[in-house]
């Protein structure tokens, strides 16, 4: 009768080797069911929201750099004002040194018993009254540099304090300034993910939205209903119509959108603030029916995006990164408010 051999049982590292093969199996199935490559419409719409978010950040850079300069003024004038107060007590310590230096010499003697040790009685009551007034020179002038020395002090701290306040706007611009270039890095990635075929067909859209909207970067002079410095204001805005849009940017060869309307009423000596925010504040503010070229238009809200009403439903701004300067529709955005300067 044969013997019966029961199987040989499966070992833990055969055990282990079948668990690593399902596993490869199935990870290269989840791989293979990977989302799909967006389409190009829809990277587009990214695109366009990249470019939205890059702007609140923008402003805020724009902000904290008005600051950064207004600070640096400041900084600079408490340095100025440090630099000559140390002058004036190199000279004031440059008078005292003579009779100091003098006082030391004799040994530290009271001034009146040497001159009573003189043994010159006949110059003794002319020298006394001599010494009396250097006395009381040296001690108003002991007195002087002390004031000064504590004033110098005083201005020591402010420089101290400008320009740690300065550093830490430096921190500030500097993360906004990252942010920006993080979202447009990531806008531009998206782009080049596409094939030419279809960022051309991105392209014919966006001509096509900005023939229907009446959008044109092309250069042009304004001949519109404006006049006075509303006018010159904005024959300085189309002089720019085609400049590229660059962040942060006042021109003269590119400009943000606080940018241009900045530079546009600068133009004919109207000063605004920096910001699309500051603009919005400083601004008297009119309402869509009394609108007047030269006007400042808010799109979205106060804080996002402006340029200036040229008249007929029209304005010029500076759009986005990858535009050029350019007339839009009134409504090509939502409008949110105006201002005149």
């Amino acid at each position: 009768m044969g013997t019966h051999r029961r199987p040989k049982p499966i070992s833990r590292t055969r055990i282990a080797s079948v668990g690593l093969a399902a596993g490869a199996v199935s990870l290269l199935s989840t791989q293979g069911q990977a989302a799909p490559k967006p389409s190009a419409d829809e990277v587009r719409k990214q695109v366009e929201k990249l470019y939205e978010e890059a702007e609140a950040p923008t402003e805020e850079y724009n902000s904290v750099r008005a600051q950064q300069k207004t600070l640096q003024g400041k900084a600079d004038s408490a340095r100025d004002k440090l630099a000559r107060k140390q002058e004036e007590i190199n000279e004031l310590r440059a008078e005292i040194g003579p009779l100091a230096a003098a006082q030391y010499r004799s040994g530290g003697l009271d001034p009146s018993v040497q001159l009573f040790l003189s043994g010159d009685p006949e110059t003794y009551l002319e020298r006394a009254e001599v010494l009396g007034r250097t006395g009381d020179r040296q001690a108003g002038s002991m007195r002087a540099m002390q004031k000064m020395q504590r004033e110098l002090a005083q201005e020591r701290a402010t420089v101290t304090d400008r320009l740690e306040e300065l550093q830490i706007l430096r921190s500030q611009a500097a993360a906004k300034k990252k942010e920006v270039r993080d979202k447009l890095s990531r806008a531009r990635q998206l782009l080049n993910s596409l094939t030419t075929q279809e960022r051309s067909r991105i392209r014919a859209a966006e001509a096509r939205e900005d023939a229907a909207s009446g959008t044109s970067d092309s250069a042009a002079t304004y001949n519109g209903p404006a006049s006075g410095r509303a006018k010159a204001a904005l024959e300085f805005a189309y002089a720019q119509l085609g400049k590229p849009y660059e962040w942060g940017s006042t021109g003269p060869n590119s400009f943000d959108c606080s940018g241009l309307t900045g530079a546009s009423w600068r133009s004919v000596g109207v000063s605004l603030p920096r910001t699309v925010q500051q603009q919005y504040s400083v601004g008297r503010k009119v309402s869509r029916a009394d609108l007047q070229p030269g006007d400042i238009i808010y799109w979205y809200n106060s804080s996002q995006h402006n340029g200036l009403y040229v008249g007929n439903g029209k304005a010029i701004h500076a759009p986005r990164t990858g535009k050029n300067i350019e007339i839009t529709s009134l409504d090509s955005m939502p409008f949110y408010a105006a201002s005149r300067p």
